[in-house]
């Protein structure tokens, strides 16, 4: 055998992997575009999400049916999510020990204050929404998907974030801070109170954010989303006093857990 070998064309790798990085990406936008007020879609909504012919669109689902990732009911022709996604949601969770052991204190904490509780964790680049629970009894109530990426500097959840995690962590962070003094004085605010507050002026909501630490690392955000006319502004208002309170006792769990020997349940 010789020892000729096949030219390198430039850039060739990169046209293999963009068509494959297109596939990745299409499929989790029809994996997204199911909520818990939406659990089954039909194929034109799926087209419409995906923003494609409904032949590609029909495709993707076929495929992700063969992967046991969608179900697809005959008589009601419409799609929700597969069991294999329970398979994924108990390792997400298994990864995130935070989101079950902040469950029952989200639960707690909505009784005390009649409001939605939110918690959301870093995923590298922004606050990611992963639980919510909510008063459904409440005639008037705000609700947030779970999924949801949040402004890492307009969102209060983002900015205890970026509050609390090394500046590095924070892709963009640094410029940002160098561009905005107020945006500096903001996140050393919330170092010293561990109460983050957001109050846009267009649409009548007020969020307060608290930090959830491990091994003084943090690894999620709880908030409070709520009316302007329900919850005070400040962070001494009777809510971010109960966040607050709520977020130290996660933190002490997460921290106990943190110490058990190897091999203790």
């Amino acid at each position: 055998m010789g020892d000729e070998t096949t030219p390198a064309v430039p850039g060739a790798g990169a046209e293999r992997a963009a068509p494959a990085i297109q596939t990745v990406q299409r499929a989790a936008m029809i994996l997204s575009a199911f909520t818990v007020s939406r659990p089954q879609l039909s194929l034109n909504e799926l087209t419409a999400s995906l923003g494609t012919s409904k032949a590609t669109a029909h495709r993707y689902t076929k495929a992700l049916r063969e992967s046991n990732l969608l179900r697809y009911d005959d008589r009601e022709a419409l799609y929700s999510l597969g069991p294999q996604i329970l398979t994924l949601s108990a390792a997400a969770r298994a990864g995130m020990p935070v989101i079950g052991i902040a469950g029952p204190y989200m639960q707690r904490l909505v009784r005390e204050i009649d409001e939605t509780v939110v918690l959301s964790v870093w995923d590298g680049d922004s606050a990611v929404v992963v639980r919510v629970d909510d008063n459904t009894d409440r005639v008037i109530r705000v609700s947030v998907r779970t999924g949801t990426r949040l402004s890492r500097t307009e969102s209060a959840q983002g900015r205890v974030f970026c509050a609390f995690l090394p500046e590095g962590d924070v892709p963009g962070l640094a410029e940002e801070l160098a561009a905005s003094p107020e945006l500096r004085q903001e996140l050393e605010r919330i170092r010293e109170e561990r109460i983050s507050a957001n109050t846009p002026s267009v649409n009548g909501v007020r969020t307060i954010a608290a930090p959830v630490f491990r091994d003084r690392i943090p690894v999620a955000t709880m908030a409070v989303v709520a009316t302007t006319d329900s919850v005070p502004p400040g962070s001494g208002s009777p809510a971010a006093e109960a966040l607050k309170r709520v977020t130290d006792e996660i933190t002490a769990e997460l921290g106990r857990e943190s110490h058990l020997p190897d091999g203790t349940a």
